[in-house]
This record gives structure tokens, C-alpha cells and sequence, in this order.
């Protein structure tokens, strides 16, 4: 059997006042994530992280703003049989975000309430969700317990 494809990405975590978590759901797709993509040619995940937002949201961070939190490999969301890599950075709301591009749909996750969602990307659920919660004290449950 051959090996999966890796795709890597940059994610970025951008939270509300409300603490809520900023997704985004990209056109044809049913599952929600967080804004970013993959890199262009030489691009750093920092750099990619900052064009991401912009074409995605029409938010404008600089690098030096993006905090990096770590990476995570695992299944992809929205590609059968792939295997996803990404580096995952905490971000500043600098506006109100506006989906553009291939994004259909922006919402708010509440950090507590994602083991009520089926909808979501298994780098939220497995990494970036605890991540999150164990680094504002709070480790809650399981994103997978009900």
C-alpha cells in the first residue's frame, strides 16, 4: 500500500473577546477549521500564515505578531486518505473578519462546547482545542466525550 500524501499547512488560531475561536468552513466542504493554508515556494509558515488571513478574512498581522504554539501531524479533514501536517500559531484579532476567496463560512467555537459538534477538523479536535484550553487553565473534557 503506498504512503499517504502529507500535505502541510499553516493554521492560525485567532480568539474573540469571548475567548471563542475563530473557523472557517471552505467552499464544498461540510467540516470547519481554522483560517490558513498551505505555502508557496519558500515561504515560511509564519509568512504563509500572514498571506492566509489576508486572502481568506482581509485581516492584516505581521509575522512577528503570530505566536507559535507548535505542530501537530495527523488526519487531514477534507482529503480521503491523507495525512495533514501543520504549524499551528496563536494570532490577534485586528478586525472584524470577513470570508473571502474559498471561504463560505466563518463562526465562533466556544472552547467548551466542542465534544457537541461532528462538524469540526481533526487538527481542532485532537490538538488545538486542548492546546488552547490546558493554556488558559482550564483542560476541560475531552473534545471527544459527549
Amino acid at each position: 500500500m503506498p504512503d499517504r500524501q502529507l500535505i502541510t499547512v499553516t493554521a492560525l488560531c485567532l480568539l474573540d473577546p469571548l475567548h471563542r475561536l475563530l473557523l472557517v468552513r471552505k467552499r464544498g466542504t461540510a467540516v470547519f477549521m481554522q483560517p490558513g493554508g498551505k505555502p508557496e515556494p519558500g515561504e515560511s509558515p509564519a509568512a504563509t500564515g500572514v498571506r492566509e488571513l489576508f486572502e481568506e478574512l482581509g485581516l492584516v498581522v505581521a509575522p512577528e505578531d503570530l505566536v507559535p504554539l507548535g505542530t501537530w501531524t495527523g488526519r487531514a479533514a477534507n482529503e480521503a486518505d491523507a495525512r495533514l501536517h501543520a504549524t499551528v500559531f496563536l494570532c490577534p484579532l485586528t478586525a472584524p473578519p470577513e470570508p473571502r476567496a474559498e471561504i463560505e463560512e466563518i463562526d465562533w467555537l466556544e472552547l467548551d462546547r466542542t465534544s457537541r459538534r461532528e462538524d469540526l477538523a481533526p487538527l481542532l479536535t485532537e490538538f488545538v482545542v486542548p492546546l488552547l484550553r490546558v493554556r488558559s487553565g482550564d483542560p476541560g473534557p475531552s473534545c471527544r466525550d459527549s
